[in-house]
């Protein structure tokens, strides 16, 4: 995106100062916002269009050059695939581009970049080619940004702050996630390969106390009963308290260990009732 400033209007929308590079950037008259007046300055995105000429457009695309993202397939032909993102020009991935032929319809993880030989944008569905191969500068627990790339016999390969390679495990996941989807998530070990292993929840000792207070709150204001227990379905968990199965074992164990809670086949019971 770039804030530019209104030059000139004429009949079918406005030219912006693109500076000595670019020159005029004309902003059609679709895009152009009410009340609009030579002087102003607006946030557009800046793309070639099916002339090959520089053009403006308020419309925020769903991804940008260098940004990763889970994009559909508006249709094919010939040369490559075209994909929604936004602007009415749609985004162009070249056969080459492609891990496999890509289908009208389908969604795939692509990278957006410039092409050298045309400097028009388009987009690669060969991800890993784009991952920084630098070590990662996480610290155990540190949170980051993660998109869902695609699901493995482990558990789900993200792509952490457009960045980074990481891989939430399934012990680790508290609901079902789909290829596209942005989580928060928190740094459990950053491998000698660059790899980044996370977590859905903080770690350590502060993360589990913390939810032994939520949950010793719920159980004060549910008559000192929760219907769950060790052997609840991770998804009742994370639909009641919002946490993964293991946080709340964890939680569970810290209460009982402090003698606040007894265990049964019903679930949990407070053993001090008094706040009931």
């Amino acid at each position: 995106m770039n804030t530019l400033r209104v030059i000139k209007e004429v009949e079918f929308g406005v030219y912006l100062d693109g500076g000595e590079r670019f020159g005029n950037i004309l902003l059609p008259a679709r895009y152009v916002p009410q009340d609009v007046q030579v002087g102003d300055n607006l946030e557009v995105f800046l793309y070639l269009d099916h002339d090959e000429r520089l053009v403006a457009t308020t419309e925020r695309p769903l991804a940008q050059v260098g940004d990763f993202a889970f994009l559909q397939v508006a249709w094919v032909n010939n040369f490559g695939a075209f994909m929604h993102w936004g602007p009415m020009k749609d985004l162009f991935v070249p056969f080459r581009e492609q891990k496999m032929k890509m289908r009208k319809g389908e969604r795939y993880m692509v990278h957006l970049h410039i092409d050298r030989e045309s400097y028009r944008i388009v987009a690669s569905a060969k991800v890993e080619r784009y991952l920084s191969q630098d070590m990662p500068p996480y610290q155990v627990g540190e949170e980051v940004d993660a998109l869902v790339w695609q699901k493995t016999d482990l558990g789900l390969k993200v792509i952490v702050d457009n960045c980074f390679a990481g891989l939430l495990y399934d012990d680790q996941l508290f609901r079902q996630y789909f290829a596209g989807d942005r989580l928060k998530a928190y740094v459990s070990q950053v491998r000698s390969d660059g790899k980044i292993d996370l977590m859905a929840q903080p770690v350590g000792h502060e993360g589990i106390q913390d939810f032994s207070e939520v949950l010793l709150a719920y159980l004060r204001s549910h008559n000192g009963i929760c219907a769950l227990g060790d052997k609840s379905p991770a998804d009742a968990i994370y639909d009641t308290f919002g946490v993964s199965k293991k946080l709340f074992k964890k939680a569970v164990g810290d209460l009982y260990r402090r003698r606040l809670i007894t265990l049964s086949d019903e679930g949990l019971v407070l053993v001090d009732k008094k706040h009931d």
